[in-house]
C-alpha cells in the first residue's frame, strides 16, 4: 500500500515537472514577426532608432595643448650712476631717482638664450634700439627689442642689441645712461663706463606668453615711437663736438 502511495506520488511530480517545463519553453518562444502587431515601417523605425540611440554618447572634451609660457621677472633696473631706468606713459625713457615710482617697473622676458625683451609694466611698450642707435618703444615686439643680457666684469649687468653693432670694430651697442640720467645713444655707449651697468632688482618672479614677433617692415616702424627728444638732441651735440671731448663725456 504503501509502495503503491509513493509510486502515485513520484508520478504526479514528474507530470507536474513536465507541465512546467512545457510552459517555459513557450515563454521563451520568440513572438512571429506575421503576429506583431507593429507595422513594417513602425519596427524598421524603432530599430534604426535602437541603433543610434546605441551608438551615440557623450564626446570626451578635447585636451588643448597649454600655451608656452616663459618664466620672466619683474624688476626695477637701477643704473650705477645712481638712476633706475624709467618709462613714461607716452614711451619717454629717462632716468628716475624715485625707488618707489611705479614707471621704474619693468618686465624682463627671456626670449632666447641670454637674450631679453624689456618692457614697461605701466606702458606695455617694448625698449627698443633703431639702425642709428636711438632708443625708443614699440608697441609690438620686433627684433629691434631683443637685448642680450651680460654679466660684467664687476658683476654689473650690461643690455647690447643684437641686431646692431660697430660696422668695423664689431663693438656692440650699449643700454646706457649718462650721469644726469639722460638716455644715451647705443653706439656712444661703452661696457666698460658706469653709464652701460645695471643692477636689476627683481620685485616677483611671473609667467609670460611667448611675444610674438612681428617683422621690421616701413608701415610697422613708422607706427613705432620716436626716439627719445632728449637722446637724439644729445647725439647731435655730440657729433658737433671734438672727438676727444666725446670720448670723455661717454665715459661719464
Amino acid at each position: 500500500m504503501a509502495a503503491a502511495i509513493a509510486s502515485s506520488l513520484i508520478r504526479q511530480r514528474r507530470q507536474a515537472r513536465e507541465l512546467n517545463s512545457d510552459k517555459v519553453a513557450t515563454n521563451k518562444r520568440r513572438t512571429s514577426p506575421s503576429k506583431d502587431p507593429r507595422s513594417v515601417c513602425e519596427r524598421h523605425i524603432f530599430s534604426v532608432f535602437s541603433k543610434v540611440r546605441f551608438c551615440s554618447g557623450k564626446k570626451r572634451p578635447v585636451r588643448r595643448k597649454p600655451e608656452p609660457q616663459l618664466k620672466g621677472i619683474v624688476t626695477r633696473l637701477f643704473s650705477e650712476q645712481g638712476f633706475f631706468l624709467q618709462m613714461q606713459p607716452d614711451g619717454a625713457i629717462s632716468g628716475n631717482k624715485d625707488e618707489n615710482s611705479d614707471y621704474t617697473l619693468f618686465n624682463l622676458i627671456p626670449v632666447g638664450l641670454r637674450v631679453v625683451a624689456i618692457q614697461g609694466v605701466k606702458a606695455g611698450l617694448y625698449v627698443a634700439m633703431n639702425t642709428d642707435g636711438f632708443l625708443y618703444t614699440s608697441d609690438v615686439f620686433t627684433a629691434e627689442c631683443k637685448f642680450k643680457e651680460s654679466v660684467f666684469e664687476n658683476y654689473y649687468v650690461i643690455y647690447s642689441s643684437t641686431l646692431y653693432r660697430q660696422h668695423e670694430s664689431g663693438r656692440a651697442w650699449f643700454l646706457g645712461l649718462n650721469k644726469d640720467g639722460v638716455i644715451m645713444k647705443g653706439n656712444r655707449v661703452k661696457k666698460t663706463k658706469p653709464c652701460s651697468h645695471f643692477v636689476p632688482r627683481p620685485i616677483e618672479v611671473c609667467m609670460y606668453k611667448e611675444p610674438s614677433l612681428h617683422e621690421l617692415e616701413e608701415k610697422l616702424l613708422k607706427s613705432s615711437r620716436s626716439p627719445t627728444i632728449n637722446s637724439e638732441q644729445r647725439a647731435r651735440r655730440l657729433e658737433e663736438q671734438p672727438q676727444d671731448d666725446v670720448t670723455e663725456q661717454d665715459g661719464s
